[in-house]
């Protein structure tokens, strides 16, 4: 770099720590064209503005500086979500951890990659691909549920962090969703041919080729059952049959469901602003107007 880009780099700086500074204006016109300024900047404003965090001792500042921060990761998840959307939601992990980026803004999607990799290698060690399709779910259902301790967050239901996978395959605690998309994942790199199915007030699994299909709960270690099961399960809630009641979903359609449960999640809590916020990247990926009425 040479003498005059040094010097423009400086002037840069020196142009952005007064703009900073200004945050503490009392006149609120003036924080507002200074906030609009620097999110008008875009993301690469985080780091400058983390550092001017760590070194302000105003309080008031460091509140304005942390709402600025959230604003501009919130407005790339947006993006970030709009363009997976847009790529029809191909890689499920990624649409995973986009909405645990929510919570989690600095989660890393590669060391995600390497978790759900040692899972796989762990099921690849007991599996045998010409095991009839039953034994195949009893196999993964023995090192998922069994071995490596994954089991239903029936305590603690509701809460947000069984929405994050992160969380999720740290703590070994889910809800029937995340469960189910840990499940799916491992299985399918094991080449098996199982998909998410949506349920009212559940999300199962399904085992399916063109000569079989059958069910799995993940939120019960993986029981299999059957269609008729299901048949029975939706007259108990007194719901008309649907065809997406036994076919599989597709990706976008379960980080939507998994966007909804954290809405939930986050009004339960009365953590409205959270929930609202969640609802825009509902909205972000879906066609309806107001898919979460």
């Amino acid at each position: 770099m040479d003498s005059k880009e040094n010097k423009n780099k400086e002037i840069n700086e020196r142009e952005l720590k007064a703009l900073v500074s200004l945050l503490d204006d009392e006149d609120y016109n003036i924080v507002n064209q200074i906030e609009q300024k620097i999110i008008s900047l875009g993301n690469e404003m985080i780091p400058f503005l983390e550092h001017e965090w760590e070194n302000s001792f105003n309080p008031h500042v460091q509140k304005k500086i942390e709402e600025l921060i959230h604003q501009l990761q919130f407005d790339q998840l947006k993006s970030r979500l709009s363009d997976w959307k847009n790529r029809q939601g191909e890689d499920l992990l990624e649409g995973m951890w986009l909405v645990a980026t929510f919570q989690y803004p600095d989660l890393d999607l590669s060391q995600l990659r390497k978790d759900l990799e040692q899972l796989f290698y762990d099921a690849w060690l007991e599996y045998k691909p010409n095991l009839h399709p039953y034994d195949q779910v009893k196999v993964l259902n023995g090192v998922l549920f069994s071995k490596l301790k994954f089991s239903s967050n029936t305590k603690n239901f509701h809460a947000p962090s069984n929405s994050m996978i992160n969380i999720v395959m740290e703590s070994k605690k889910g809800n029937p969703i995340s469960l189910c998309v840990i499940y799916m994942l491992v299985a399918q790199k094991l080449n098996m041919p199982v998909y998410g199915v949506n349920l009212p007030n559940l999300f199962i699994l399904t085992y399916k080729t063109p000569q079989m299909q059958f069910y799995i709960n993940a939120f019960n270690k993986g029981l299999i059952f059957s269609r008729a099961d299901i048949d029975n399960y939706i007259a108990q809630l007194h719901v008309n049959p649907m065809e997406i009641f036994y076919e599989p979903c597709s990706h976008l359609d379960i980080v939507k469901r998994v966007l909804r449960n954290l809405i939930i999640s986050y009004e339960k809590l009365d953590e409205h602003h959270k929930a609202d916020e969640v609802k825009q990247l509902l909205l972000t990926i879906s066609d309806e107007e107001k898919p979460f009425e």
